[in-house]
């Protein structure tokens, strides 16, 4: 029996699936571009083109006001106004042409010249005429994304160009830019195809975790020498505190996703939802630190060490915390433990969690004639009782609306105080927990009956307490105020 033997071989590559339309971009700077038509249609047409560098001629009889505007000022390339039709010999050198054209005939007559020059065509909503199309465009120039769904969806295209608009940094454009800069100085160094993409590689991930500072021309020694193991680490770590907001992961703010997914490693609290880690990069490590208010926790100091650890270790480390980190977060220690280090240190704003439950609630914590204040205060001291520096006269201030942190173990003893500075029994006052949450629930009450309200109740933290005036009078203003949400108790 004969022995077959296989040689190793290489699989061949998978092949390109079909394409709706084959996506390409013109260099048009410099160049003429035809447009026959004076309407606000053509005048977006023609300032695409012209922001291209195009020199844009328009062919019409009647031009618009918005064209002649934009005529005057255009974004980069000229715009010649000619107030007449077009002709065959008016196609002669042009690199494109777009036709605004109102019925099948005219299209056809001008789509028809344009091939005849050799030009490439386009008709405004008119498809079955056109060689190419204009899709949906993201501009971070030189970076430009281009959508098209081959005209079936064009507000699908502009509603994924509206995201891709919020998740693309605008400091791209400047990392670009020195891209297109610097290319042809890499290749004067002399390195290796292997040297140069190493460069480029330590380029991208700089541009990727600090996006919105660009690289001065002094730092490209510095990527030549990373690039050739001649120099310092580039990718020296840092740490990010960012506010997870209240529960919704709608409300996350674009830096706070943008952090998000550029994290190598994310330190969590317990108060920060699940659904708000799904916006992570898969790679991230997620590390649970276990802040909650009354219940098992890290110590701050043993956080602020291992986050000190991972950004020496060249990690972008991503501090995640319930609410906004600035306020009754621990961010103080995390910032000075940073600073101490020499550890570059950012903060990201969230939602807090007063700002996500009035929102939900549709709530004003402010009005004329019942609240000229807001106040936000803890409802504990780093021993877990009564803060005793709390400014007691201001929560007993009948105009003012207070909203009290963590304040599960100590609001029986706050309502007593702030009832004996003077604040009325009956002062409208509401718990929600889990605020902005699928579970959310409340308890509407007055400031004298909802600590032993809220202790039988037994809610799922974390718990906010808001107190004042203006929740009564919304509350009373509507029936519908939380028509989604569980209630818990009666209207005040």
């Amino acid at each position: 029996m004969r022995t077959v033997t296989r040689m190793p071989g290489e699989a061949p590559a998978g092949r390109m699936r079909p394409l709706a339309r084959l996506p390409v971009f013109f260099a048009l700077d410099g160049k003429r571009a035809l447009i026959a038509g004076g309407s606000p249609a053509a005048a977006w047409k023609a300032e695409l083109l012209a922001a291209a560098g195009a020199r844009v001629e328009i062919y019409a009889d009647e031009i618009c006001a918005e064209m002649q505007q934009l005529a005057a000022t255009p974004p980069a390339g000229a715009i010649v106004l000619n107030e007449r039709g077009w002709t065959a010999a008016d196609f002669a050198g042009a690199a494109i042409a777009v036709g605004a054209c109102e019925d099948e005939r005219t299209a056809d007559a001008f789509a028809n010249a344009a091939r005849a020059a050799g030009v490439p065509v386009n008709i405004i909503d008119k498809p079955a005429f056109c060689d190419f199309s204009f899709g949906a465009t993201v501009n971070r120039s030189p970076l430009v994304i281009g959508i098209s769904t081959d005209g079936a969806a064009p507000i699908f295209a502009q509603a994924i160009r509206a995201k891709l608009e919020a998740l693309l940094p605008k400091g791209f454009a400047d990392w670009a830019a020195t891209a297109a800069r610097w290319r042809g100085k890499l290749k004067e160094t002399g390195l290796s195809f292997a040297g140069r993409r190493k460069f480029w590689q330590l380029f991208t991930a700089q541009a990727m975790a600090d996006p919105s500072r660009a690289p001065s021309d002094g730092r490209f020694e510095g990527f030549v020498a990373a690039a050739t193991g001649r120099g310092a680490k580039l990718d020296a770590g840092e740490v990010t505190l960012v506010g997870a907001g209240p529960g919704d992961p709608e409300l996350l703010t674009l830096r706070a996703v943008r952090a998000l997914q550029s994290a190598d490693v994310i330190l969590f609290d317990d108060l920060v939802s699940p659904e708000v880690l799904d916006f992570a990069r898969r790679e991230a490590r997620k590390l649970l630190v276990g802040k909650t208010g009354f219940g098992p926790s890290c110590k701050q100091e043993d956080i602020n060490t291992l986050m000190v650890a991972l950004a020496r270790q060249g990690k972008r480390v991503v501090r995640l915390k319930g609410g906004d980190p600035l306020i009754f977060a621990h961010a103080a220690e995390e910032i000075a433990a940073c600073r101490a280090a020499g550890i570059a240190c950012e903060v990201v704003p969230g939602i807090t969690a007063a700002q996500g439950a009035a929102a939900t609630l549709r709530l004003p914590l402010t009005g004329r004639g019942c609240a000229r204040r807001l106040q936000y205060v803890t409802g504990h001291a780093s021993d877990g009782g009564l803060p005793t520096d709390l400014d007691w006269p201001s929560l007993g201030d009948p105009a003012t609306t207070t909203a009290v942190y963590m304040p599960m173990k100590t609001l029986a003893a706050l309502s007593r105080r702030a009832l004996a500075e003077g604040l009325d029994p009956a002062t409208p006052a509401l718990a929600i927990a889990r605020a902005t949450r699928h579970d959310q629930a409340m308890i509407a009450a007055t400031l004298a009956d909802l600590p032993a309200r809220l202790a039988a109740a037994k809610l799922p933290g974390p718990v906010l307490v808001m107190i004042g005036s203006a929740i009564g009078a919304n509350i009373r203003a509507r029936d519908d105020l939380a028509p989604a949400q569980e209630k818990i108790g009666g209207a005040i």
